[in-house]
């Protein structure tokens, strides 16, 4: 189930996250593509054409209109992520390699 908002073509999913109406790109995925990159709207419909320009900019708008929400959410998704990666075993396979001698000699 999905809410409608005053954006044609952004809809609230059931957890509240803006999502573009007949796709599963969350608007902040395509935020967080163009801050990695640096995309204008053009790129990122060449990165993604699936999306028309229409719901590429719509998406951004939706952005730049709930800017302070989005990127609280971004930085307590960043908290989260490296909080586990710091509490985080080793999977089997890294520590397997980190116990084999160094192939590479120096000197």
């Amino acid at each position: 189930m999905t809410v409608a908002t005053a954006y044609e073509q952004i809809v609230l999913s059931e957890k509240s996250v803006p999502t573009i109406a007949g796709t599963t790109m969350k608007v902040v995925e395509l935020v967080m593509a163009q801050r990695a990159h640096g995309w204008s709207p053009e790129e990122l419909h060449f990165q993604h054409p699936d999306l028309s320009m229409s719901q590429i900019h719509t998406a951004l708008a939706y952005y730049w209109d709930h800017k302070a929400k989005i990127d609280a959410d971004i930085e307590a998704s960043l908290r989260f992520a490296d909080q586990a990666r710091l509490s985080a075993e080793p999977s089997p396979f890294v520590a397997k390699v980190r116990s084999f001698p160094s192939a590479i000699s120096v000197g």
